[in-house]
C-alpha cells in the first residue's frame, strides 16, 4: 500500500513576529475535544496568531492568512472563536454574503454541542444553566451565540455602515478578499475600546469579479514589513505554473492534501474546459501584483459603443505605440463626428520584429493630419523611416505630454465625449487595466492587469484621440467689401 503524501504544511510566505508564549495549544485543544483534530498546518497557524507577549497582550493586533479554496481554513477561525467565548471575549464574525455568515454560525453551534456544550432554549426562572452550555439567536442575518459564563459572538453581513456603535474584542473578516475600504472604515474602530483586540482576516486572492482591495494592500504591506503589529501567511504559487495538472504543485500549496483532499479531487476540478486563471487563482493561491479592478469598468466603455458608423468630419489622426516590454506594436486612428465627439478605432497590432513597413504602408494610405509615435529609441527609427518614404513628421511626445494625454483620455470618458465600433481587442485591453504612476507630479498612464498582455493598443488610442483633440478646426477667411 503506497505511503500517504501530505501537502505543505508550513506557509510559502510569511510574516510572524518574534513570540515566546502562545494560547494556541489552548485553543486546539477545545477544538479536537469536539471530535475533530487539528490538522498540523492549522495547529501551527494558531500558535501564531495567538502569540502573547510579557503582559498577555495579542504579539499580532492583525493577522491575516490566505488559503487556496476548500482546505479548511475556517476552522482555524472556530478554533480561535471557541478560545474567545470560553474566556469572555465579545466577538463579530462578518462575511460578505449573508449564506455564508450563517454557515460560520451553524459550524460553530455544531462544534460547540460536539464538543460538550448544551444549547439551551427558553430559561426558566429558577432554572440554573450548566456550566458547559450556550443560548443563541437563529433569526436569519441576525446570529448570535452566547456562552454561560463566558463570551458572546455576532455574524453579520458586511455593509458600509454596519458595526458602528458597537465594540469587540476580536474582529473576524471572513471572505477577506471581498473586504472593502468603506467596510473597513465602519468596522476598523469597533475593536479600539478592547483592552486586547484583535482582528483576523481570513480569504483567498483576489479574483476577476473580487471588489475588495483592503486584503490585497495588508497582503503588501506586510510582507514588505511595513505594517505596525501585523502578521502573515499564505499558501500560493509565485508565478502562474506552465503545466497546471503538475501535481508537485498542488501539494506545495494545498496543507490538507493527504487529509481531506487529494489529486482526484483536484483533477476533477480541472478538465481542461475550465478558466485557468481561476483556477490558478482559487485552487493554487496565485496573487497577482495588482488589483484586478479595471480602471475603466466594461459598462463604462461599452455605454460608449456605437451601432453604426457617424457621420464624419474632419481628417484622421493617428496614434502608435511600441510596447514597453519591446514585443509589440500598436497603431490607432481618431477622426471627429459630425455630433462633436470623437470615435477612436484600433488599426492593429503586430510584433515588433514585423518591422515598420505596416504602419508605413497604412500611414501612406491615411495620410493622417498628424501621427503621434512613441517608444523609446523604436520612434526615432520610424520617424527616420517615415521621412524617407516623404511622409508628414511625425510628433514624438515629452513625458508631460504623454501625462496630458491620459488626462485627457479619461476626462473624454467622464464627459462621454469618445466613442468606438465595440472591437473585441480593443475592448479587452480597455477593460481589463488599471492606473500607474508616471513622474512624481501626480501624473498617469495604463498598464494591464492580465500577465502577458500589452497595453499598447489602448496606448495608440489615448495617442490618436489627444491628437484629434488638441487640432483646431481650419476657419474659411471671409473677405467682405
Amino acid at each position: 500500500m503506497a505511503e500517504t503524501r501530505f501537502g505543505r504544511q508550513t506557509p510559502t510566505a510569511s510574516v510572524v513576529l518574534p513570540y515566546t508564549d502562545t494560547l494556541g495549544p489552548e485553543a486546539v485543544a477545545l477544538y479536537n475535544g469536539s471530535g475533530r483534530t487539528a490538522i498540523p498546518w492549522q495547529e501551527l497557524l494558531c500558535y501564531d496568531i495567538m502569540a502573547v507577549d510579557r503582559d498577555g497582550l495579542w504579539v499580532h493586533q492583525k493577522f491575516g492568512y490566505s488559503v487556496p479554496r476548500r482546505n479548511g481554513k475556517n476552522e482555524v477561525i472556530v478554533m480561535r472563536e471557541m478560545w474567545g467565548l470560553k474566556n469572555g471575549e465579545k466577538i463579530c464574525h462578518t462575511a460578505h454574503r449573508t449564506t455564508t455568515s450563517t454557515a460560520a454560525w451553524k459550524r460553530l453551534c455544531d462544534i460547540l454541542t460536539k464538543a460538550g456544550y448544551i444549547e439551551l432554549g427558553r430559561a426558566r426562572r429558577d432554572f440554573v444553566p450548566p456550566e458547559k452550555s450556550f443560548r443563541t439567536n437563529k433569526q436569519h442575518g441576525l446570529e448570535t451565540i452566547e456562552v454561560t459564563g463566558g463570551g458572546s459572538i455576532v455574524f453579520r453581513t458586511r455593509t458600509a455602515s454596519g458595526g458602528l456603535g458597537e465594540g469587540f474584542d476580536l474582529l473576524v473578516i471572513d471572505e477577506a478578499q471581498e473586504y472593502t475600504t468603506e467596510q473597513e472604515t465602519a468596522l476598523i474602530y469597533t475593536v479600539t475600546d478592547s483592552k486586547n483586540p484583535q482582528t483576523v482576516f481570513c480569504g483567498t486572492p483576489p479574483t476577476l469579479v473580487s471588489a475588495g482591495t483592503v486584503f490585497q494592500k495588508m497582503r503588501e504591506g506586510t510582507l514588505a514589513g511595513g505594517r505596525y503589529a501585523t502578521g502573515w501567511a499564505e499558501w500560493s504559487v509565485e508565478q502562474q505554473p506552465k503545466d497546471l495538472t503538475d501535481p508537485e504543485i498542488w501539494y506545495q500549496v494545498n496543507p490538507s492534501m493527504g487529509y481531506h483532499l487529494d489529486e482526484r479531487k483536484i483533477r476533477a476540478e480541472w478538465d481542461g474546459d475550465k478558466d485557468p486563471l481561476d483556477f490558478v487563482i482559487q485552487r493554487l493561491g496565485y496573487w497577482f501584483r495588482y488589483s484586478l479592478q479595471s480602471a475603466i469598468s466594461r459598462g463604462e466603455w461599452e455605454a460608449l459603443k456605437l451601432q453604426t458608423l457617424p457621420e464624419l468630419t474632419g481628417p484622421l489622426f493617428v496614434g502608435v505605440k511600441y510596447g514597453k516590454d519591446g514585443t509589440n506594436a500598436a497603431m490607432s486612428l481618431a477622426v471627429k463626428t459630425g455630433d462633436g465627439n470623437i470615435l477612436v478605432e484600433g488599426l492593429d497590432v503586430r510584433p515588433i520584429r514585423a518591422g515598420n513597413d505596416w504602419i508605413l504602408d497604412l500611414l501612406e494610405k491615411l495620410r493622417p493630419a498628424a501621427t503621434v509615435v512613441d517608444g523609446a529609441g523604436a520612434q526615432n527609427l520610424l520617424a527616420e523611416a517615415m521621412k524617407a518614404r516623404s511622409l508628414k513628421k511625425p510628433v514624438l511626445p515629452t513625458v508631460k505630454e504623454i501625462i496630458t494625454a491620459n488626462a485627457a483620455f479619461e476626462q473624454m470618458l467622464s464627459a462621454g465625449t469618445l466613442r468606438h465600433m465595440g472591437q473585441p481587442s480593443l475592448t479587452e485591453t480597455v477593460a481589463n487595466c488599471e492606473k500607474r504612476a508616471i513622474g512624481t507630479g501626480g501624473g498617469f498612464g495604463y498598464k494591464s492587469l492580465k500577465d502577458g498582455q500589452d497595453i499598447c493598443l489602448l496606448d495608440s488610442v489615448i495617442l490618436a484621440a489627444w491628437a484629434c483633440s488638441e487640432a483646431r478646426e481650419k476657419r474659411r477667411q471671409r473677405i467682405s467689401y
